[in-house]
């Protein structure tokens, strides 16, 4: 019986708390939302062969003292210690008791995801900045980051076990309006392809600049008509959507921004800066709104087991 009571003892000081795992899971988030940042700047800066092996950089492990190798190797680092936040906090879902099972194994997909992100940078570098693989790297980022958010809210509505509500109109709206800010994002990656910033001084550009801006003009219209009726829905179902009604408008806050950003830098002929300002905020909008369709669904159903 001591013995018993003993291995007991030793499980539950091994146990991780709700709030440890909430917090180990915004460190996760934010560290995505860097990783995605940071290969931005590589591509911006044409740095993108700064280390023309991998996972060596040229002859050595180390970079040269070269501006080009120190971005792209910087950003090499950023993703291993992005890797041991997620796996960090994959190992804390793990330990907390009574956690649903599909938090726990959302929360193992981050570290997943930083391991195939590895293996795709150094297959991008590989191929030579081939657009369509440099493109599919941003998305896996993309990705990673939509699945972090959700064990963000996960975690987040499990530690103070949060209520549950009658599904809304707004979540059917938002289950289209997710894949149609992806789409938007996607079009903006063509848009870059297509432009100046391709990754590399030699680096060959993808389609034609007018014909991506046609194609981003139009997606972001359809955003703006479905991201529209998704606030006008939440507004009839008032007062009890409050916190994602709150939710859309800092959405709409990072989009002002990011047009506004978008037309400075179209009009200024496209500094790495600028753009990579208008990076981020996209980045930030896809949060938003994947943000906006986790609450709107976890919130309406009783929890997950």
């Amino acid at each position: 019986m001591e013995a018993g009571a003993s291995r007991i003892s030793r499980l539950r000081l091994r146990a991780a708390s709700p709030t440890l795992f909430y917090q180990l899971s915004l460190l996760a988030l934010a560290a995505l939302f860097l990783i995605v940042v940071s290969g931005a700047t590589v591509r911006l800066t044409g740095s993108g062969l700064g280390c023309e092996n991998w996972p060596r950089c040229g002859s050595t492990f180390l970079p040269q003292k070269d501006y080009h190798a120190l971005i792209e190797f910087g950003n090499r680092g950023v993703g291993f210690a992005v890797g041991l936040v997620t796996l960090a906090a994959a190992i804390g879902a793990t330990r907390v008791e009574r956690l649903p099972r599909w938090l726990v194994a959302a929360a193992w997909v981050l570290p997943v995801t930083v391991l195939l992100q590895g293996i795709l940078g150094g297959i991008t570098v590989l191929v030579e900045l081939h657009p369509l693989i440099v493109m599919g790297h941003f998305l896996l980022s993309l990705l990673a980051l939509a699945v972090a958010v959700a064990v963000v809210i996960g975690a987040y509505d499990f530690l103070h076990a949060a209520a549950t509500h009658p599904p809304l109109a707004a979540n059917w709206l938002v289950l289209v309006l997710v894949p149609s800010t992806l789409a938007l994002v996607i079009t903006g990656t063509l848009v870059t392809a297509a432009g100046p910033h391709s990754g590399g001084e030699e680096i060959r550009r993808f389609g034609l600049l007018p014909d991506a801006l046609h194609l981003h003009v139009g997606a972001a219209a359809l955003f703006g008509i479905l991201y529209v009726g998704v606030v006008a829905s939440l507004y009839v179902a008032r007062p009890r959507p409050r916190t994602e009604f709150f939710l859309a408008g800092g959405v709409l806050a990072a989009l002002v921004a990011q047009m506004a950003i978008g037309d400075i830098q179209w009009r200024t002929h496209l500094p790495w800066g600028l753009v990579l300002v208008h990076v981020a905020l996209a980045t930030a909008v896809w949060a938003g709104v994947v943000a906006l369709a986790a609450r709107l669904i976890l919130r309406s159903r009783p929890y997950l087991p």
